[in-house]
């Protein structure tokens, strides 16, 4: 008798879905994201608003990130190709919060 194996279903949790839904809601639709693994953490999930905006949610696995895209209608799959990059907006704000290690020497 062979018994059949089932995997879980990967699925987003109710704050990491709000999470995108505010960050769409702040930045308008469509909101672009980026499913990136880092590691044994897990994935980010890096969301790029109509506005050029930049944020990220965080989610156990690839397979989460991917249905936290499908659990949020504002949401695009993308990749990080030329139009996904051409749509970010780095402001003087980002760069001077991102680089100050860099400055330092």
């Amino acid at each position: 008798m062979s018994e059949e194996k089932t995997t879980p279903t990967a699925t987003a949790t109710r704050q990491q879905v709000a999470s995108a839904r505010a960050f769409a809601k702040a930045h308008g639709t469509p909101v672009r994201a980026v499913v990136e693994p880092i590691g044994r953490s897990g994935a980010r999930v890096v969301l790029v608003g109509d506005d050029g905006a930049i944020g990220d949610v965080l989610v156990p696995s690839v397979e989460t990130g991917t249905a936290l895209i499908d659990a949020v209608d504002d949401l695009e799959k993308s990749e990080w190709d030329s139009d996904t990059v051409g749509a970010t907006t780095i402001g003087p704000a980002h760069r001077r919060r991102m680089g100050p290690s860099l400055l330092r020497g």
